[in-house]
This record gives C-alpha cells, sequence and structure tokens, in this order.
C-alpha cells in the first residue's frame, strides 16, 4: 500500500462549524488538512467526517495518526 505524504509533522487546531469535512489522507493537499483533490491518480481517497459542536480540536497533518482525522501525537515519532 502506498504511504502517505507527511504535509507537516504538528497538529494543526481548528475550531470548526457544526457540518461536514473531507479530511486529506494522501497529505498532498494544499488546504491541509482537509482535501482539495490532489489524491487523484493515486490509492487514496478522502475521509469523510462530520462535526456535531463547535469545539477546538486537533486534525492531524502527519497522515499516520491511529484516530483519524484527529491527531493521536504520532507525529512525534516519526523519523
Amino acid at each position: 500500500m502506498d504511504q502517505p505524504t507527511i504535509a507537516d509533522k504538528k497538529s494543526i487546531k481548528l475550531e470548526l462549524e457544526p457540518g461536514t469535512y473531507r479530511w486529506c489522507r494522501c497529505g498532498r493537499s494544499k488546504t491541509q488538512p482537509f482535501c482539495d483533490g490532489s489524491h487523484e491518480g493515486t490509492s487514496f481517497a478522502p475521509l469523510e467526517f462530520a462535526i456535531e459542536e463547535r469545539k477546538l480540536r486537533s486534525y492531524c497533518q502527519c497522515k499516520h495518526t491511529a484516530t483519524p482525522p484527529f491527531c493521536d501525537g504520532t507525529h512525534k515519532t516519526l523519523p
């Protein structure tokens, strides 16, 4: 399986409005942590997720989290 591009080795904290979003899994998007379609032609597809209430959360940018789209600190262990 393909490995994602590491967009950044830190999370990004965002307070999103309730709604549906698409998290970038490939790491190529120019609108991190969200998908901009840059995965086209790869084995990756975005992760659609819903936010029910406005709340500050940390979103993964390394693309190796075990809890997508949220950061679990995995970026701290990457080379």
